[in-house]
């Protein structure tokens, strides 16, 4: 008679003579219900023989985890570039508003008004340019929204050629 959690070999030998423990539970419940011997539903605790079983579960997960990183850098990167995308065109329209006010369309000095411009695009002047009397260079940041480091913009703006 076998007792405990012995192996495979050891409980196909003790069904034989209407003794089953361990793996081959139902096995020898089969052969010893013939000799007299009932075993039962299989123990709680006894180890699988099959090595592979739940690898598939932590495959899953694994798969599942390696989608959810992907996606949150794939969502920072468009982040970035909407940021990017938006401090350009703020930079696009503060130039274009300051090379209005250096050419005399509109009232007053060129660079607070393409600072106004920018500040309304949701950008902040870090720097003007006023060359020939009527081009305005442009430098925009943006920081609302960015999760790593700021948003710049460059524009240049003047006259038709």
């Amino acid at each position: 008679m076998s007792a405990g959690p012995a192996s495979a070999v050891a409980s196909r030998d003790g069904a034989k003579y209407g003794v089953g423990v361990g793996l081959a539970r139902a096995v020898a419940s089969r052969d010893g219900a013939k000799r007299g011997v009932g075993v039962g539903i299989a123990r709680a605790g006894t180890w699988c023989s099959d090595p592979g079983r739940g690898s598939g579960t932590i495959l899953a997960v694994a798969l599942g985890l390696v989608v959810m990183i992907l996606m949150a850098a794939v969502l920072t990167f468009a982040q970035a570039a909407a940021m990017a995308h938006r401090a350009a065109a703020a930079a696009d329209l503060a130039a274009l508003a300051g090379a209005d006010a250096a050419r005399g369309l509109t009232t007053g000095d060129p660079c607070v008004v393409a600072g106004e411009i920018a500040a309304r695009n949701g950008a902040s002047l870090s720097a003007c340019t006023v060359r020939g009397g009527e081009i305005v260079e442009i430098h925009t940041e943006s920081v609302r929204g960015m999760v790593f480091g700021t948003a710049t913009g460059r524009s240049r703006a003047g006259p038709p050629p």
